[in-house]
């Protein structure tokens, strides 16, 4: 075994304050230690690095040329150890760090941003990097290692994700009030299949989800203009060019916009939105911080 492997941290810093003092006496008092331990430490250091480090006489102290030679190195090695037991306990402490998080554009819009504020005013030295995306990429990068957690449906046959259930978001339809449906007192999905609508792509987890439910009742959106960004199909439901199948976390938007939004019965549709994490990877304090303060808030996502 390479004898710089039983080197100690200790001994370094005993080598480090006798070299700054030339005196053992004062060097234990710096370290807070006897002068005994500082004398065996140095010795144990030399015996390791089969280097003699000092040269001792009766009233005087000297380093030798190893021991100068050395020195530099040894101090840059400690301080980049102390570096690493203070960010260490930055990060356990939540001073500093990274949390990442992927959502879907109305998610990271209507949803996170008030959890994001109260975070970052309990720890100001954690940056928070959130990702808006499409629905169907917030898996993929979780699952990817790209961030440490996600908001969203899980994908079926995806093992390698946990879903923490945070909250219930039902499928609505959105259209401007001018439109014949608008008046209706009850709408059933079979209404809805037989009309165009605009809607997220197929592979998309929102999708996916309407597609099974609905398919339980044999009732098939046949023609759907498929479209990634619920965003988008807000500004297509208001610029006129259709009715859109989306969910209830669009509400906000779409009563700014004087759109209406109607929940087709028989059946209600919902999905669940959860907090992704990796199955395989730990979180980060930072990020199990962050976490922690979304399944407390769990109840008021749905209201946001």
């Amino acid at each position: 075994m390479p004898a710089n492997l039983n080197v100690s941290l200790r001994q370094l810093r005993a080598f480090i304050a006798v070299a700054e003092e030339l005196h053992f006496t004062r060097a234990a008092e710096k370290l807070n230690l006897s002068q005994s331990s500082i004398s065996a430490l140095i010795h144990e250091l030399e015996t390791h690095l089969g280097l003699k480090l000092f040269d001792r006489h009766t009233r005087l102290m000297q380093i030798t040329q190893a021991g100068a030679e050395l020195l530099p190195m040894v101090r840059k090695a400690v301080a980049d150890i102390d570096s690493v037991l203070d960010s260490s306990v930055e990060l356990r402490t939540l001073g500093r760090g990274r949390v990442s998080i992927a959502a879907s554009s109305i998610q990271a819009a209507l949803m996170l941003p008030r959890f994001i504020r109260e975070f970052s005013v309990g720890h100001p030295g954690v940056k928070v990097e959130l990702h808006d995306v499409a629905e169907d990429e917030v898996p993929r990068m979780v699952s990817a290692g790209a961030v440490d957690c996600g908001i969203g449906t899980i994908p079926e046959g995806q093992p390698d994700l946990l879903a923490h259930r945070l909250s219930s978001d039902a499928f609505v339809i959105v259209m401007p009030p001018s439109h014949p449906l608008a008046r209706r007192r009850e709408l059933k999905w079979e209404d809805v299949a037989k009309l165009p609508v605009i809607g997220p792509h197929r592979g998309n987890p929102i999708r996916d989800c309407l597609d099974a439910a609905l398919a339980t009742h044999n009732i098939t959106l046949s023609r759907v203009h498929e479209v990634s960004l619920p965003l988008t199909m807000v500004g297509m439901v208001d610029a006129g060019l259709g009715i859109a199948v989306m969910s209830t976390a669009v509400t906000r938007l779409t009563s700014s916009l004087g759109l209406v939004t109607v929940m087709p019965q028989d059946p209600v549709i919902s999905r669940e939105i959860s907090l992704l994490t990796h199955a395989d990877r730990s979180l980060s304090p930072p990020a199990q911080s962050f976490r922690e303060l979304l399944m407390r808030h769990r109840g008021e996502m749905g209201r946001s």
